[in-house]
């Protein structure tokens, strides 16, 4: 058990040339003020940060699989951002898996479905993000990322602390 209260989060690493393109992406339509973090597939936002090691332990154990590929589906708005929307049935499993082993920590956001996805733009006038999602949709060609492992973070307020990175056993 770990004496950090803070928050820890949970991500899908996303292979390097996928994860630098999402990363140029959020670089050009973030805004520059608020962009503390590279781009991210968040799958719990708020695990308690005492249970770290018990947290880890569950990563390990769903992580040793082989990577699988995860579909780029479509370009979401997200009211005052843009994101483009996940899926791959791995992905579920290994969340309902993580889900069932967190289950006495989870907060009601990290309860919901997941809704896997990655954000490109947030915090900006609804007009804006309206333009880029239609620009972004109109260029939109569907295509897949390989998956990695496994990220954990601990929140820090805005940035993230990277604690560990978990990778799936090819």
């Amino acid at each position: 058990m770990s004496g950090d209260a803070r928050p820890l989060i949970v991500t899908l690493l996303l292979e390097a040339d996928a994860q630098a393109r999402f990363d140029r992406l959020r670089a050009e339509h973030f805004p520059v003020d608020r962009n503390h973090l590279a781009a991210h597939v968040t799958l719990f936002h708020a695990l308690p940060g005492e249970q770290r090691d018990a947290v880890e332990a569950a990563l390990a154990q769903v992580a040793a699989r082989p990577p699988f590929a995860v579909a780029v589906t479509g370009v979401q708005r997200l009211g005052r951002g843009v994101a483009y929307r996940l899926a791959a049935p791995e992905l579920s499993a290994l969340h309902a898996r993580l889900s069932a082993e967190f289950d006495p920590w989870l907060t009601p956001q990290d309860r919901q479905r997941l809704s896997a996805h990655v954000t490109v733009q947030n915090k900006v006038d609804p007009a804006v993000a309206r333009a880029l999602h239609d620009r972004l949709a109109a260029e939109f060609v569907p295509s897949d990322v390989p998956a990695r492992g496994l990220g954990l973070w601990r929140y820090l307020g805005g940035p993230w602390e990277p604690l560990a990175e978990v990778p799936f056993a090819g």
